[in-house]
Parts: structure tokens; sequence; C-alpha cells
């Protein structure tokens, strides 16, 4: 039973973010935006929604202890950077080098995800050293939770502005297909729709259920399975929940990475880490403890290192699909580190 809401879940989340990646990029096109900001900002933030939910409903729930939901809520703001710095672009890698070739250049506008990574690193590393300021130490936290909000609004700033100069320089979005919503109901026969504002955006509404959907039965599939796992909830919630909630980042990076929409595929992903990375800490640093434990500080630290990495990939050398096997290595180190 398990093992088949799995299959049909992941099933579901595929159809949902092939339909959504496709009314992004014609919505992208539409507004004459460049694929930085349909990347780093439309897709990331509408994918981030699902993984958003979970510490919000673990700690305002009343199903669980409350060190349970704590820890779960702990748990799930960490394990998403953690997930995507890490097993999110190992497995574009993957699929890129089967794809295109294990020493294909990967050919993403620099200058936008070299900001995407920075300004990841400056609020994630902010949201570590938060980790060791006590509870009692109200104003520092607080100080420190403001400075995440601002910083994301500030790089949200920066990344509109830079758009209509990286469409000028030939980075604006464009489709690859036209909006299936319109395409294969004119194929069966029913073509009273035309693509326009309203259908481009009721894609983005089925696509985007269609994930969310496919996200909480991946959740349930993956409980189920976890029953007879002797381990903590907050060791659950690092592993085992990121796996699911950022499923939508990863099929739509895949799908993007395959076609060649490069800048697409990792600002799908280094904006996600970006929103992550600061507004979800914020939601721990006022809700939760948030404090070092052992568990949490080597996923912290592991998300910097593997963040950092390809930083330099990106400032010093052309990244190819094999280097992102390095990132996927620093997952497996947490796994075997947690459990050995």
């Amino acid at each position: 039973m398990a093992a088949a809401t799995l299959i049909t879940a992941l099933v579901v989340i595929f159809i949902g973010a092939e339909a959504f990646t496709n009314a992004l990029e014609n919505l992208g096109q539409r507004l004459q935006i460049s694929e930085g900001v349909t990347g780093s900002i439309f897709a990331a933030i509408a994918t981030a929604l699902p993984e958003t939910m979970v510490p919000i409903i673990a700690i305002l729930g009343a199903t669980a202890a409350q060190e349970v939901r704590e820890d779960v809520a702990l748990g799930a703001i960490l394990g998403a950077p953690l997930m995507l710095s890490t097993v999110a672009l190992f497995l574009m890698g993957v699929f890129a080098g089967r794809a295109r070739g294990w020493s294909d250049p990967l050919l993403p506008e620099r200058t936008g995800l070299k900001r995407d990574l920075s300004w990841f690193l400056a609020v994630f590393s902010m949201a570590t050293a938060a980790l060791f300021v006590p509870p009692t130490a109200e104003l520092i936290r607080a100080a420190l939770a403001v400075a995440l909000v601002v910083m994301y609004f500030l790089y949200l700033m920066l990344t509109i502005r830079a758009s209509a100069r990286l469409v000028e320089n030939g980075h604006g979005t464009e489709a690859d297909h036209p909006l299936y919503l319109v395409h294969y109901l004119r194929r069966v026969g029913l073509g009273g729709l035309t693509e326009n504002m309203f259908t481009i955006v009721l894609q983005l509404a089925v696509g985007f259920g269609l994930i969310v959907v496919g996200a909480i039965g991946f959740v349930h599939g993956v409980e189920q399975l976890s029953v007879a796992i002797g381990v903590s909830a907050l060791v659950l919630s690092l592993l085992v929940i990121p796996v699911a909630t950022e499923l939508p980042e990863k099929v739509n990076s895949i799908i993007w990475i395959r076609r060649r929409r490069d800048t697409l595929a990792f600002g799908n992903i280094t904006g996600a880490m970006m929103f992550q990375g600061s507004l979800l800490p914020v939601l721990g640093i006022a809700l939760t403890p948030w404090e070092a434990r052992p568990e949490v500080l080597l996923g912290a630290v592991l998300t910097l290192l593997a963040s950092g990495y390809l930083f330099l990939l990106v400032r010093h050398s052309v990244i190819r699909p094999y280097h992102l096997i390095v990132n996927g290595l620093c997952y497996s180190a947490y796994g075997l580190l947690l459990f050995f």
C-alpha cells in the first residue's frame, strides 16, 4: 500500500511539474522577463510553498507533543536547503549527464547564479549563527530575524532590477512549447480557449495543485514506510520530509536541465534555497528553541559547504554534470555520520 502511494504521488508530481513549468515559461515570455526572474523568483517561491507549510503546520498544530512538533519544524526548516544544495543539484547533474554527456558544459546565466548563491551563503550563515544565540537573548534573536527578512526583499529587488538588462542580452524567457491546456483541448476538438493570461494562470493553478497533492501523498507514503525505523522525529524530518517537499524543485529543474534551459534549472533551485534559507529560519528563530544540536549543526555546515563549493565553481570554472556529484556526496556523508 505504501509503495503504491509513493508511486502514485510521484506520477502526480511529475504531471503537475510538467504543466507548471510549461505555464511558467509562457508566463515569463508574455511578461518579457528574464529566465533569472522566472526561475529564481516565480518558480522558486511557488514550488517552495509545500515545504513552507510543513513547519507552520507542525508548530501551530496540536496533534503531537510540543517537543515532537518543534523537532519536526526544525528539521523541515533546515532540511530543505540541505536537500536542495546536495540531492537536488546532484540529481540535476545525473539527469544532465545522462541526457547531454557528463562533460557537457552547463551554462546558466552566471551573474544571476552568483547573486543567488552569494546571498544564500550570507543569509544561511546568519541563520546558522542564530543557533548559538540562547532563547533568553530575545532582542538579538529578533534583530537576526528582521535582518533575514530585509535581506530577502533586498535580494528580490536586485533580481528584478537585473531583469530588463538580461532580456536585452538574450536571456529572456522563451517557452519551448505552446500552452498545454490550450494545445491539448484543441487536439480533442475543444478549441474554445485561447492562449491568454487567464489560461496561463489557470494552468499554473492546476499544475501547482497537482504538485501539492502529490507532495502530500508522498509524505504520507514515506511516513507509512518509516514506521519500523527507530529514529528521532528530528532526524526523520531532516532526512525524510525534505525528500518529499523538495520534489517539485527537483522535477522542475530536471525537466529544464534536460531541455538545456540551464538558467531556469539552476535558478529554480538556488532561488528556492534563498527563500528557504532566509524566511523559513525566521519561523524557527521566532517559534522554536532554534539551538545548535549536533544533527542540526552538522546539516547546516554541510549545506554551507555544498553551496560554497558550487559558488566557487561558478566563479572560477565551467560547471559540468560530473562536478555536481560532490554535492550528492555531501548528503551521503550526512546520512552516514548521523547513523554510524
